[in-house]
């Protein structure tokens, strides 16, 4: 059976805070596994997200978070007014359900949805086109460490309809980051909004290139 974290409800309490919207942020993390870790390029997704409101306003919009991990990306888009379907594998899903639960419970008009999503498998089943159109894919740090980079591709590729943007911020670390952003390009029309050099972190707009005419 997989790993899972949950956080433990007995003893002290031990997170970390965050202000965004004007509005406390309370993050537990377990530095055992990635996905239960809060990365900087989450942090810069979010204050994107907060400072650009007049052009990627979330409000009312469908958002579907890849690779959720803490939960931070997908609590600050609840905040600001998006109905959010938050993903990612099952070894993380009870610390991310518990930290998306106790900051946006009573604070957000719509309930978020924690949910499993394993990149490349039934996505077509989990998230049927006819009943499941996105305005915006989010996304942090998903390219690293983990050998299912052709599944995120095509997760991206299936998620993303003809009005979806994806915002995707990512630090670049390995040879592997940088090729899968040579094939992401191929698939998608990708603009550079942020560059972070001291942290190595780039933040995307994409949005999907008009299929041929011999695709299927």
């Amino acid at each position: 059976m997989a790993r899972q974290f949950h956080p433990s409800l007995i003893g002290p309490e031990a997170w970390e805070g965050y202000i965004f919207s004007d509005m406390e942020i309370r993050i537990k993390e377990s530095t055992d596994l990635y996905g239960a870790v809060l990365w900087p390029s989450a942090m810069v997704l979010c204050h994107f997200l907060e400072t650009n409101q007049d052009k990627y306003n979330l409000k009312d919009r469908n958002v579907i978070e890849l690779g959720a991990g803490t939960g931070l990306v997908t609590i600050v888009s609840c905040l600001l007014g998006a109905k959010v379907t938050s993903t990612d594998l099952p070894d993380v899903l009870g610390n991310l359900q518990y930290n998306v639960t106790r900051n946006t419970k009573n604070r957000c008009k719509y309930i978020p949805l924690v949910t499993e999503l394993t990149w490349g498998q039934e996505v077509e089943q989990r998230f049927p086109r006819a009943t499941h159109c996105f305005d915006y894919i989010l996304a942090a740090d998903v390219v690293y460490g983990h050998p299912h980079l052709e599944q995120l591709m095509d997760t991206f590729d299936y998620l993303c309809q003809e009005s979806t943007h994806i915002l995707w911020a990512m630090r670049f670390r390995l040879d592997p980051e940088n090729s899968f952003v040579d094939r992401f390009q191929q698939r998608f029309h990708l603009e550079l909004l942020y560059d972070l050099p001291s942290l190595s972190i780039k933040l995307f707009r994409a949005w999907r290139r008009a299929r041929r005419t011999t695709d299927p």
